[in-house]
């Protein structure tokens, strides 16, 4: 199955950002509340978005942000174009 976001959304595979460890401290899951990152995988309709958002670009988002699901066995983000924080270069 695939994913095609519309209008000024995408869809990003979920990556680990940052190490467990810190100066020698795991620090648990429950106490990160750092942005995530991810791969983009899909780019909606939004033709301004299309042309600064490509699939396989690496991008930074909220925590919190987007709507989760799981497609073919992997975890992927639907987010829209504000919740973005940056990209990678």
């Amino acid at each position: 199955m695939k994913i095609q976001p519309i209008d000024d959304r995408v869809a990003v595979e979920v990556k680990d950002l940052m190490e467990k460890k810190v100066g020698g401290i795991i620090i648990p899951d429950t106490a990160k509340e750092k942005p995530q990152m991810g791969e983009i995988v899909a780019v909606g309709t939004d033709k301004e978005l299309q042309e600064i958002i490509k699939v396989g670009d690496k991008v930074l988002f909220g925590k919190y942000s987007g709507t989760e699901i799981d497609v073919e066995d992997k975890k992927l983000m639907v987010l829209s174009r504000s919740d973005i924080l940056a990209k990678f270069i």
